[in-house]
C-alpha cells in the first residue's frame, strides 16, 4: 500500500505550503473539468516546439496528476506517487532529467521500465499570480535529450500561456461545445436561486447526472464522436426542462441541473423524464448511430441542505448509487439513507489518508467536501477500500472513523461514526 505523506515532506512548513497550495487550487474550481481547445493547443506547441512525444499541461490535488491537456499519453491521470511530476511539487522548482536511465530518483520506475519507455523529462510548475504552485506544465520524450537555458526559458512561457489561459476561463459562463452553463456560472446562478428559495420559502431541487460508460466511446471512437455525444446529450436535456430552470456541464461528462419551485418527489420525475430522453434517442455521428444512457440523481432543498454544495454532494451521491445499481436508472437521495441526515458542507480540497487494517494500510486521498457529519472523498480506485476506515486530513490533527454510504470507482462518499 501507499504511505501516506506530504509529496516526501512532512515540516510544518511543507504542510502549510501544501495547504496553500490546495487552497488556491480549489478557488480555481478548476479539476476535473471538460477538455479545452485552448489547452490542447498549447500542449501540441509543446511537442512541436521540442520535437518530443508528449506534452502535458496537469493540475495536482492531494493524491494524483491529472491531465488537463495530453499529448502523447492514453491516460487522464495518474497516482502522484506514479509521476514525475512529484518532485516539480516537493522541490517548487523546474525539474530536468535528460536520462532517467541514469538518474537515480526515477531509473526504475515503472514509466521507465515498462511499456511507456520514457527517458526525458521536464516539468516546470504552473503556477498562479499569487505564486502557489497548481500544476505541471511537462515535456517528455522517449529518448534521452539534452534541454539547456532556452529550452527551458520557452517551457516555461508556455506554462505562463496555459496561466493565462486559466485566468481567462474563469469569467467564461458557456460551454462552448454544449452551450451549458460553466460549473462556476452554474454554482454562482444556483446560490441566487437557492437564496430566493430560502427567503420566499418555495421548493429547490438539484439533479446531476453522467454519461454511463462515456470513456468507452472515445476510447472506440475518438473525441470527436464523443463530442458528438456530448451535445446531443446536452440538447436532449434542455429540451425537457423549462426555461427557468439551470442547465450546466460540471464535468467531462458530468451534468446538472437545478429546479426552482420544484419539490424532491417533481425532481424525480424531471430525472426520469431526462433519463427516457437520453435512452431513446439515436446519437447520429459520422461514426454511426450511438446509443447512450445516463446515471441520475436527485437531491432537495431541506433544512440541512440549503447551499449549492450540499445539494450537490448529495445528488452525486445518489447518482453512484444508480450506477452502483446497474446504471441507466434514476435514484433520489432521500432514498438512499433516510435514517441518515447528511449535513451541510462546505466545498475544500485537502490532502487525505485513509487508514484501515489497523493502520497497517493507508491510501493517499483529496478531500473535496467536509461538514460535522459527512464528507466527500476522491481516490485514485476505491477497490480494496472497506466500508469502514479511519479519514485523517495531512497537517490538522484531524482524524474520525467513516463508514461508506455510496460510491463508484474514484469516489466515496461517507457519514462520520
Amino acid at each position: 500500500m501507499v504511505v501516506a505523506r506530504v509529496f516526501g515532506k512532512s515540516s510544518p512548513e511543507a504542510i502549510q505550503r501544501e495547504n496553500d497550495r490546495l487552497a488556491a487550487l480549489q478557488q480555481l474550481d478548476l479539476l476535473d473539468t471538460p477538455r479545452d481547445e485552448g489547452f490542447e493547443r498549447i500542449v501540441r506547441l509543446i511537442k512541436q516546439i521540442f520535437s518530443i512525444d508528449i506534452g502535458i499541461i496537469s493540475l495536482i490535488d492531494g493524491h494524483r496528476q491529472w491531465y488537463k491537456a495530453c499529448s502523447g499519453l492514453a491516460a487522464d491521470e495518474v497516482s502522484l506517487e506514479d509521476t514525475f511530476c512529484r518532485c516539480v511539487v516537493d522541490c517548487d522548482e523546474p525539474v530536468i532529467v535528460q536520462d532517467a536511465t541514469k538518474d537515480a530518483r526515477f531509473l526504475k520506475h515503472s514509466a521507465v521500465t515498462g511499456e511507456d519507455h520514457i527517458r526525458f523529462y521536464a516539468g516546470v510548475p504552473l503556477r498562479t499570480k499569487a505564486g502557489h504552485m497548481i500544476g505541471t506544465v511537462c515535456a517528455i520524450d522517449r529518448q534521452p535529450r539534452s534541454f539547456g537555458s532556452r529550452d527551458l526559458s520557452i517551457l516555461l512561457e508556455l506554462a505562463g500561456a496555459a496561466m493565462d489561459r486559466i485566468d481567462l476561463m474563469q469569467s467564461a459562463a458557456t460551454d462552448s461545445l454544449t452551450e451549458a452553463m460553466t460549473r462556476r456560472a452554474f454554482k454562482q446562478e444556483a446560490d441566487q436561486l437557492i437564496s430566493l428559495a430560502l427567503r420566499h420559502q418555495h421548493d429547490l431541487s438539484c439533479i446531476v447526472f453522467d454519461i454511463d460508460h462515456f470513456k468507452q466511446v472515445n476510447d472506440r471512437h475518438g473525441h470527436a464522436a464523443g463530442d458528438a455525444v456530448l451535445k446531443a446529450v446536452a440538447s436532449a436535456c434542455k429540451a425537457t426542462l423549462r426555461a427557468g430552470d439551470l442547465f450546466g456541464r460540471i464535468g467531462g461528462e458530468e451534468f446538472a441541473v437545478v429546479l426552482p419551485h420544484v419539490d424532491r418527489e417533481g425532481a424525480v420525475a424531471v430525472a426520469e423524464k431526462i433519463r427516457a430522453a437520453i435512452a431513446s434517442q439515436p446519437f447520429r455521428s459520422d461514426y454511426g448511430v450511438l446509443h447512450v444512457t445516463a446515471s441520475l440523481g436527485s437531491s432537495a432543498l431541506s433544512i440541512v441542505s440549503k447551499d449549492i454544495e450540499t445539494l450537490l454532494g448529495q445528488a452525486d451521491a445518489a447518482m453512484y448509487q444508480a450506477k452502483h445499481g446497474g446504471r441507466n436508472r434514476c435514484v433520489s437521495w432521500s432514498s438512499i439513507h433516510a435514517d441518515h441526515a447528511i449535513g451541510a458542507r462546505r466545498r475544500v480540497l485537502k490532502a487525505g489518508s485513509i487508514l484501515f487494517n489497523d493502520r497497517r494500510s493507508t491510501i493517499d486521498c483529496t478531500v473535496k467536501s467536509i461538514g460535522s457529519e459527512s464528507a466527500g472523498i476522491s481516490v485514485s480506485n476505491t477497490s480494496g477500500i472497506p466500508a469502514e476506515f479511519v479519514l485523517a486530513i495531512k497537517g490538522e490533527g484531524f482524524e474520525t472513523n467513516c463508514r461508506v454510504i455510496a460510491q463508484d470507482r474514484q469516489h466515496l462518499e461517507v457519514a462520520f461514526k
